[in-house]
């Protein structure tokens, strides 16, 4: 696999890079909504690290869901219960889990080494950004093979092996 520039532009305007630009992009508003608000809840209202996290997964959560689903995968009308929305909300959950767990890991970490409560609130950002770094790969993959699979994606992966054979 060449990373040169013309390939990276060419990769990026097939049907699978596209679909990958808009979820990094998801990806940047949610992250934005989530550190803003854990920012926010933690610095200005004085919430505890786990509290914060909490709420600002669920209010980045909200977007991602919707984004993600309309402009990124391209599906439209009503979202399956079951099929869409449950799965997505443990998969959120399942982030959920492990941000908190970093925030409060880095919550604990800057209160051991920093006296500034804007640096202890800039340490649990980190951390917790640094946790959903890491989800990000594996719900990219689980969004575009499991989660918001249609029969056109199917259809046009299937035309795009038989052009490339």
């Amino acid at each position: 696999m060449s990373l040169s520039l013309s390939d990276l532009r060419d990769r990026a305007r097939t049907p699978g890079g596209k679909k990958a630009i808009r979820y990094s992009l998801v990806s940047v508003i949610s992250v934005a909504v989530n550190q803003v608000s854990l920012f926010a809840l933690q610095y200005g209202f004085h919430w505890t690290a786990k509290s914060a996290a909490l709420a600002a997964a669920a209010l980045g959560g909200i977007p991602s869901y919707y984004l993600n689903r309309r402009w990124a995968w391209g599906k439209t009308g009503r979202s399956h219960f079951l099929k869409e929305v449950v799965p997505f909300w443990v998969i959120a959950f399942a982030g959920l889990v492990f941000s908190t767990w970093a925030a409060d890991f880095g919550e604990s970490f800057a209160l051991d080494h920093f006296s500034s409560r804007f640096v202890q609130a800039l340490t649990v950002n980190f951390f917790a950004l640094g946790a959903f770094g890491i989800l990000w790969v594996g719900k990219f993959i689980f969004f575009n093979k499991v989660l918001f699979v249609t029969r056109d994606d199917e259809l046009r992966q299937a035309l795009a092996d038989e052009v490339v054979a």
